[in-house]
């Protein structure tokens, strides 16, 4: 049941809000999620994606192949791991377009940026304010 009267549950109207969003969007579509090691150290479970992180793939052709993000490629909604690529007929290779929902993240390239966004999403901290802090009620007549 849709609850917001502001957005639309017409599939035809997803699709076209999806395919057509601005890279900004793309960037966060193009989420993946952490290692169980990383989920437990930084208690997050998804990441946007980005280059020179190192990943694992979980599904198709490549499965169980591990490399580093050499490129995300946001307008085909895929990224480029190294080292994951196929030989043409001309002798030229060319890497093959992962979907980043298809593998999981196990090292994390961090700068302050990236870090931010880890303290941000935190899920422990977000949980013991409300936990710790005491609130005194008060009659309101």
């Amino acid at each position: 049941m849709k609850y917001n009267p502001d957005v639309s549950s017409s599939r035809r109207k997803n699709r076209k809000a999806h395919f057509s969003a601005p890279s900004s969007v793309r960037r966060k579509i193009m989420s993946s999620s952490l290692s169980k090691e990383l989920r437990a150290k930084y208690n997050t479970r998804s990441l946007p994606i980005r280059k020179d992180d190192e990943v694992r793939i979980l599904r198709g052709k490549y499965k169980g192949r591990e490399g580093k993000v050499t490129q995300v490629y946001r307008k085909k909604w895929v990224i480029h791991v190294d080292r994951v690529q196929r030989d043409k007929s001309n002798g030229a290779t060319s890497p093959i377009g992962i979907h980043p929902s298809k593998v999981v993240i196990t090292t994390i390239k961090l700068d302050k940026d990236r870090r931010a966004i880890l303290d941000r999403k935190d899920r422990s901290k977000a949980a013991q304010p409300a936990a710790t802090e005491d609130v005194e009620m008060v009659d309101a007549y």
